[in-house]
């Protein structure tokens, strides 16, 4: 711990990862951070910078695959107060990276303020949202966002905005290592016509995507003008098991974790899938799911 001697309220060594994932796999972490003000972050990233410790962010562990055998690095987490916040200023949003976006969503709900309804459902951390541009059939964040405040891998904290801002399918241009907060424009807007766009986009999930099994979401990006959901599909491929990893009969772009499951079962399950979909329709199916290793 002399590596970070002075921080031992805000850092855990071989950190169990598995407990904060949505899967429920993976090895532990050598340390574990949670910084409570930016000034801290700067030193926890100093200090790592310093010994060579790899640094990954972690958000509410939605949308992500941890290693069996864990990670030699430092995975920071954003859930003190300060990374935590959402302001309102009229019609114009401050979600800070650690705060939960299904929170923001049915906040916004309640104050009458529209645009990002239709992510219901859509699980994860602000700064999960903006990295991916977490979204769905009905809508995406990157539409909602006006400006970010970032903190380069040298502790430079700094604004980027549209036009420079650039979001994409699943993908945004930005390339610094932390995500601090996201200023959003949204519209008002009846409350109860925002809540019916919620229920009705809930219903669609409740129906089409295996919400109570132990998954993490969508695990490819739809390639252009088709889903991986229904190349899968076609492909055989549902029902499909390695392990204790099974294809989802009810939505096949999602890879549900039974008991006993191991991230090396998912891993080789996915391999199989990516194979199958390129043997039969010559399509190379890109991950959305993060894996860490």
């Amino acid at each position: 711990m002399s590596t970070f001697s002075g921080l031992e309220e805000i850092v855990k060594t071989d950190y169990p990862l598995a407990k904060r994932t949505w899967y429920g796999l993976g090895g532990p972490a050598d340390y574990f951070i949670r910084p409570k003000t930016i000034e801290q972050l700067k030193e926890v990233v100093r200090r790592c910078n310093e010994n060579g410790i790899r640094i990954y962010v972690m958000g509410l562990g939605s949308n992500l695959l941890i290693s069996d055998d864990g990670l030699r690095a430092a995975v920071i987490k954003f859930e003190a107060d300060q990374f935590a916040q959402i302001q309102f200023e009229g019609q114009e949003v401050t979600a800070w990276a650690g705060a939960e976006l299904s929170k923001l969503v049915l906040t916004c709900v309640e104050k009458g303020l529209s645009g990002i309804e239709t992510l219901t459902g859509i699980p994860g951390s602000i700064g999960g949202a903006v990295k991916m541009n977490a979204g769905g059939n009905f809508g995406d964040f990157g539409a909602a966002v006006e400006t970010v405040t970032l903190m380069g891998s040298e502790g430079n904290v700094f604004e980027k905005g549209k036009p420079e801002l650039v979001f994409d399918y699943r993908r945004t241009n930005i390339t610094a290592k932390f995500i601090l907060n996201a200023r959003l424009k949204l519209n008002a807007a009846d409350p109860e016509q925002i809540m019916r766009t919620v229920k009705e986009v809930w219903i669609y999930k409740k129906n089409n995507q295996p919400l109570s099994s132990k998954n993490s979401g969508c695990i490819f990006k739809n390639p252009r003008d088709v889903s991986a959901g229904a190349l899968i599909d076609r492909a055989g491929l549902k029902g499909l098991q390695i392990g204790g990893a099974v294809v989802s009969e009810k939505h096949a772009n999602f890879i549900i974790a039974q008991k006993g499951c191991k991230s090396r079962d998912v891993l080789r399950l996915i391999d199989a899938i990516k194979q199958r979909v390129k043997e039969q329709f010559d399509i190379e199916l890109e991950l959305e799911i993060e894996i860490w290793s």
